[in-house]
């Protein structure tokens, strides 16, 4: 008997395997149980997917979707640099007010890249994406400290089961973004200076 044609059977398969590691965590991912959501047969989830590295890629690669379409619907990267620290914060508080369980599964199979090192590439792109977006309106070095600081309160929200709080986000963003306390930073490196004395003295 020929094969049917099921051109979506992929989609819904990495579709079944986001709610399997939703309902049971990464541990509770098999091909079988994928097989079992996706109401496939358990060859499908192999013929499609290897391994259970490759099936948890795919799932990544569409979870990461979640904050890149806040990001998308807000115009934060068009912006002034002078508002930019306003404009992340209020993209993540918008993250945070959808579905919590969608954001906690992001993460967790972000996180999973500790242990599984197929999934690093894909973490990192998601980190390389949103720093390239930043860079346009600040610098590389810049953007890279915004992603980390932004992951870091993320992480902190998640972890804690703490209430995300916009205007802490905000003025943290804001000194990354523009080096306050410049003047305090200057001035505690020409403290610095004057304590180690002048050259020659």
């Amino acid at each position: 008997m020929a094969r049917r044609y099921d051109p979506e059977r992929r989609q819904r398969i990495i579709d079944a395997a986001i709610r399997v590691v939703g309902e049971k965590g990464i541990g509770g991912l098999s091909h079988r149980s994928v097989a079992a959501e996706a109401d496939v047969p358990l060859g499908s989830t192999t013929y499609h997917f290897k391994t259970l590295d490759e099936l948890l890629v795919a799932a990544l690669r569409q979870t990461n979707e979640g904050f890149a379409k806040a990001v998308a619907g807000s115009d934060v990267f068009e912006a002034p640099r002078s508002g930019l620290a306003a404009g992340l914060a209020a993209v993540l508080g918008e993250w945070f007010a959808g579905e919590r369980t969608a954001v906690e599964l992001e993460y967790e199979l972000y996180l999973a890249a500790l242990r599984r090192p197929a999934l690093r590439p894909v973490a990192a792109e998601w980190c390389a994406g949103v720093a390239d977006e930043l860079a346009r309106r600040t610098d590389p070095v810049t953007a890279r400290a915004l992603v980390a600081l932004m992951d870091g309160i993320c992480l902190q929200v998640l972890l804690t089961d703490a209430v995300y709080e916009e205007e802490y986000a905000r003025d943290m963003l804001a000194r990354v973004i523009d080096g306050a306390p410049g003047e305090d930073a200057d001035g505690a490196a020409a403290d610095r200076r004057g304590e180690r004395g002048a050259p020659g003295t």
